[in-house]
């Protein structure tokens, strides 16, 4: 088992960051600094800081439904991400919860 810690991430769907999805690119700078693994669940309904609430309905079709990047990594890698934020100067609400985590048995060949 490791111990390190869960962050997480908070967009809206069609949010961008440097012209591609913000939730492709936050999944592909993670990979680059080695972090192993990252998914983006898209919400069904939702509000952020702005207050206005979005559902999964059909006239709700203009991607601002929320989404969220979460990552399972050592303390160390997501101080890396977030330097990294910091450095590309984006803006990005986040929650950095204390994990541990592992695999539940060896994979069977």
């Amino acid at each position: 088992m490791t111990k390190g810690c869960y962050l997480k991430f908070y967009m809206q769907e069609a949010t961008r960051l440097h012209g591609i999805l913000a939730y492709e690119w936050l999944l592909g700078k993670a990979e680059s600094i080695g972090i192993e693994g990252g998914t983006a669940f898209r919400a069904v309904a939702g509000f952020g800081r702005h207050h206005e609430m979005h559902m999964d309905q059909f006239f709700e079709l203009g991607g601002r439904l929320p989404v969220e990047v979460g990552f399972a990594v050592s303390d160390e890698h997501a101080d890396r991400l977030l330097a990294l934020l910091r450095d590309e100067d984006v803006s990005l609400f986040f929650v950095r919860l204390p994990a541990e985590f592992g695999v539940t048995a060896a994979p069977r060949r």
